[in-house]
């Protein structure tokens, strides 16, 4: 089933090697059984495989423990690859589950992994974003967490009101340096306040208190030339019409 994905034999035989080297084939069928965009599972598919290299490294064709799950994802970071890769895993898992002595992600050190986990699952089958597109709506939901988690830690998703939603905006945009990535952090956060409401997860949809964020027109271009910018117009300008 993997070629209906990739065609180099190099890749084929990499994606087939690894402690889930033999499950590789039926986790992209059910992949494709579940109706994912190309694109899509091949994202998760790389993923996949990169955590089995990892994995046969120290558990070989034994069961893969949760400890060396927890390890790879250290290795990630805190960030979107982080949550692609749990969501990825937690595929395989349905598809093997007998090559997993437990869970998948059970980090305890990140209490968040299972909401953003679903979180991406909404941003894919029901927004159906594009996983470029996804990951950067996860990365503003983890940046959103993480503000809320500093500033409000005895309280959970469901005490969050229209102030803090202001306030963690308000710090999101004084950390931006121009009109797109200002752009980019309110829409990513108005989109994980409507997951939220969406999911449960909180009674009200808070998204329309996020502010739409001015965008000028010509904003990017320069407030003047210098002496030298204006004379190498002037000696652009055609003068063959004359």
């Amino acid at each position: 089933m993997l070629e209906f994905y990739f065609s180099y034999r190099g890749v084929l035989k990499r994606l087939r090697s690894g402690a889930l080297g033999a499950e590789m084939d039926l986790i992209a069928g059910y992949l494709h059984s579940q109706r994912y965009k190309p694109a899509s599972a091949k994202l998760y598919l790389s993923r996949i495989a990169r955590f089995s290299h990892f994995a046969d490294k120290r558990c070989g064709l034994e069961p893969i423990s949760t400890t060396i799950v927890d390890r790879y994802l250290r290795t990630l970071g805190a960030g979107s690859p982080r949550i692609a890769a749990v969501t990825a895993l937690q595929h395989a898992r349905r598809v093997a589950p007998d090559r997993f002595v437990t869970a998948v992600a059970s980090v305890v050190d990140d209490p968040d992994v299972a909401l953003l986990s679903s979180f991406s699952e909404y941003l894919n089958k029901v927004r159906g974003l594009e996983p470029k597109s996804r990951d950067g709506a996860l990365l503003g939901a983890r940046r959103f967490l993480q503000w809320f988690r500093i500033r409000h830690p005895s309280q959970d998703l469901g005490t969050l009101t229209a102030q803090h939603v202001l306030a963690a905006v308000e710090h999101r945009l004084s950390l931006s340096a121009d009109c797109r990535t200002r752009t980019a952090a309110t829409s990513h956060i108005r989109t994980f306040l409507r997951f939220l409401s969406w999911s449960g997860n909180h009674l009200r949809d808070l998204s329309p208190v996020v502010p739409r964020t001015p965008q000028w027109r010509l904003a990017h271009l320069p407030p003047w030339l210098s002496w030298t910018e204006v004379r190498r117009t002037i000696d652009a300008i055609g003068t063959a019409g004359d």
